[in-house]
């Protein structure tokens, strides 16, 4: 099946219009929003920039894009709308004398690929909406003094740029790294700290009260109240700039001391030519952290080695007199053939369409990441063994003799040749590969059911990627 032509103009065509704004108006889909810079100094103060209608509406309509859960107050993204345009001046006036009170976030867990629990911090979606219109006017004062080598939440960057300077760190000859590793970081943030970070760029009482507001608003873990005395929880729309405003203060010292360092969020990772200069560079680096940031370094996960052998974001590098290439991490490639392992079971009660439209949205999202790395061969074992573990689902699916029977017959088979083979007491994985299920149930058949081509797709992909 062909491909559909997409136009490229897409913020010509009706889809530019996304949502109805806090006025009631159709607003066109959220963009990155212009400097504050400019109104700075045409006079409006951060206060005016945060609370303008312009920004507000640009902060519901992201907030809404983003979707997500409700908060502790139970109120959806889909009921903040008529609760706002009714209520609109009474909440742009308590903010502005800053009478409002951000509502305790609403802690969640999710499973972490190493076992343990990542702590979410959920706020409402009126503290989200209020949220993200302080953080789209601070991000543009921000960026202009965040380091090049960050790339964590910030606006177009990304992990393979990140992967990309390692690279180039490697074919310059720095061939042993310094793989730091921070203690629950999001959760130790010092709040002074961070609002002394904070007041350098920002000397603005109304924004450092509000943003200390959302800090301490605290948490709700189930009915229990917790105090926030650390922390910027993740899952608040704020949460990804105050980390980066913090951590800009290793940026800065690693800068000053002429250090070759790549940081997305709070994984950093610094570039020497020996592994002595490795230890060394630890060695003051956790003093920096644990002294001045209040932070902890966890010793356990933190080495010197070679980015050979240790993994950044996913990646490791490869390399070849010299030259380095990127490469997908050995247990990203063991994770996700244990996620396909678990979604192609048979108990999961799944239709072979859904089954295999779950495939392809995983796969895309997992190869458009992971694409960037050098994998042709593992792809293609993948592509074979995933192939395999379809055509055993649709074997268990058929249970009984007479299903298989008529299956194997509408496939091109005789009466007697899918008799005898229905009948067979060989295992469902070794009937998967067997010949006659290979040459009936073939690729280009589950392929046109939907079954994505990993190969082609990967191939697609890392050419698009790389340069």
């Amino acid at each position: 099946m062909e491909a559909v032509p997409q136009s490229q103009k897409t913020e010509q065509q009706s889809g530019h219009w996304g949502s109805i704004d806090l006025e009631g108006r159709r607003q066109p889909r959220v963009r990155s929003t212009a400097s504050g810079e400019d109104k700075m100094r045409n006079g409006a103060n951060f206060q005016d920039m945060v609370l303008s209608p312009s920004n507000l509406n640009m902060a519901y309509l992201r907030v809404k894009r983003n979707k997500g859960a409700a908060g502790v107050d139970g109120m959806s993204i889909e009921e903040a709308l008529p609760y706002l345009q009714k209520h609109r001046k009474e909440f742009v006036t308590a903010l502005r004398q800053g009478t409002y009170k951000p509502a305790p976030v609403r802690r969640v867990e999710i499973p972490k690929p190493d076992g343990s629990m990542r702590k979410l911090g959920i706020p409402t979606v009126l503290d989200r909406i209020v949220q993200q219109a302080v953080a789209q006017v601070l991000s543009p004062k921000f960026e202009k003094v965040f380091s090049d080598n960050s790339f964590g939440f910030r606006p177009g960057r990304s992990p393979h740029q990140a992967i990309r300077r390692v690279e180039a760190f490697y074919d310059q000859g720095y061939h042993y790294v310094v793989d730091l590793d921070l203690k629950a970081y999001f959760d130790t943030v010092n709040h002074d700290l961070l609002m002394k970070f904070l007041e350098q760029y920002v000397p603005d009482p109304w924004v450092l009260h509000l943003v200390r507001q959302f800090l301490t608003s605290g948490v709700m873990n189930g009915k229990l109240f917790e105090p926030a005395t650390e922390g910027t929880p993740q899952g608040g729309n704020l949460s990804p700039l105050l980390a980066n405003i913090y951590l800009n203060e290793l940026d800065k010292l690693l800068t000053a001391r002429g250090h070759k360092f790549v940081r997305y969020a709070d994984d950093c990772n610094i570039y020497v030519k020996s592994k002595r200069a490795g230890m060394r560079v630890l060695a003051s680096v956790t003093k920096f952290l644990e002294g001045t940031l209040k932070v902890t370094v966890n010793q356990q996960k933190t080495s010197v080695g070679s980015p050979t052998r240790l993994t950044f974001l996913g990646f490791s590098l490869g390399a070849s007199r010299g030259k380095a290439s990127v490469r997908v991490s050995q247990k990203a490639k063991r994770r996700v053939k244990d996620s396909l392992r678990t979604v192609t079971k048979r108990n999961r009660g799944r239709s072979l369409d859904v089954l295999l439209t779950e495939i392809r949205k995983k796969m895309v999202g997992w190869l458009h990441y992971y694409g960037i790395g050098s994998m042709k061969t593992f792809i293609h074992q993948l592509d074979e063994w995933l192939h395999s573990r379809i055509r055993q689902y649709i074997w268990k699916a058929w249970k009984k003799t007479g299903k298989r029977i008529r299956s194997l017959q509408r496939l091109g088979m005789s009466f007697d040749e899918a008799y005898i083979f229905a009948n067979t007491r060989k295992g469902a994985w070794r009937i998967a590969h067997s010949q006659t299920l290979t040459r009936t149930i073939t690729n280009e058949r589950l392929e046109r059911r939907g079954l994505l081509n990993l190969s082609a797709t990967y191939q697609d992909i890392h050419a698009r990627l790389s340069y």
